[in-house]
C-alpha cells in the first residue's frame, strides 16, 4: 500500500507531480529491499519466480520510464484513475478467480502471467501510484499461494521496475533528493514491518483494506484529472 500514500504525500508538500512521480519511484525501491528483508520466510522456495518476475519488471520498468520522459502525460493522467480502481476490484474478486491449487494450465509459469506483470511494470515506470496493487492483483488471480507469499513475490518483482526507473530519472530526469531521502528512509522500515501486518491479518480483510485505498486515490487523481 506504500505507493497509495507516498505519492499523495509528496504533492502535500508541494511537489510538481512529475517531480513527485519521479521521486516517488526512487523512493519506492526501498520497500523492496525492506520487504525482501522481512519476507524471508514467505520467499522460501520462490526464487526462480522472483528471478522470472524481475525479469519482466526490469524490462517493463524501463520502457516506462522512457515514456514518462519522452511523451505528453495528460492522456495517461485520464486513463490512470479506472486502472487503479480495475485493480481493486480485480484483488477483491482474486479468491474466486483464481486456479486451483495444481493447475498448471493457469498457473505462474504461464506466458500470460509474464506478460500481464510485464504491463504492469510499463505502467510502474510510468507511474508507480497505485502500481503495486495492480500487480498484486494479478498475481494473487494467476498464482493458486496464500495472499501472504503473493505479495512477498511482487513486493520484490516490482522493485526491479522501480530500480531501472529511478536510474533513469537520476540521470536524466528530475528527482527532489530532500523528499526521496526521507521518504526512503520510512520506505524501508515499512517495507521491513508490512510483511508482518500481512501475516497477522486475515487475507480477506487485507483484500478489502488495499482495494479501499486504492479507490480512495482513484478518486482523488481522478479529481485533479477531470476538472
Amino acid at each position: 500500500m506504500a505507493s497509495l500514500v507516498s505519492y499523495p504525500a509528496l504533492l502535500a508538500v508541494g511537489l510538481e507531480p512529475r517531480t513527485a512521480n519521479m521521486t516517488n519511484t526512487a523512493a519506492l525501491l526501498f520497500v523492496a529491499l525492506g520487504a525482501a528483508l522481512g519476507s524471508r520466510t514467505e520467499l522460501a522456495g520462490q526464487g526462480g519466480r522472483v528471478a522470472r518476475f524481475g525479469a519482466a519488471t526490469l524490462t517493463g520498468g524501463a520502457l516506462g520510464a522512457v515514456l514518462l520522459m519522452t511523451t505528453p502525460a495528460r492522456a495517461f493522467e485520464l486513463v490512470v484513475p479506472w486502472l487503479i480502481v480495475g485493480a481493486a476490484v480485480l484483488l477483491v474478486l482474486s479468491p474466486r478467480l483464481r486456479p486451483a491449487a495444481g493447475d498448471t494450465a493457469a498457473g505462474p509459469r504461464g506466458p500470460g502471467l509474464l506478460a500481464a506483470v510485464f504491463g504492469v511494470s510499463i505502467y510502474t515506470g510510468y507511474f508507480g501510484a497505485g502500481a503495486g496493487v495492480a500487480l498484486l492483483a494479478i498475481m494473487a488471480v494467476m498464482i493458486p499461494e496464500p495472499l501472504a507469499r503473493v505479495n512477498a513475490v511482487k513486493n520484490v518483482a516490482s522493485g526491479f521496475s522501480n530500480a531501472v526507473a529511478a536510474v533513469l530519472f537520476a540521470v536524466v530526469g528530475s528527482v527532489a533528493w530532500t523528499a526521496a531521502a526521507p521518504l526512503a528512509a520510512g520506505l524501508l522500515a515499512g517495507g521491513a514491518i508490512g510483511p508482518r501486518i500481512v501475516r497477522a491479518l486475515p487475507a480477506e480483510l487485507l483484500r478489502w483494506i488495499i482495494a479501499a485505498a486504492a479507490v480512495g486515490l482513484a478518486v482523488s487523481l481522478a479529481l485533479d484529472a477531470y476538472r
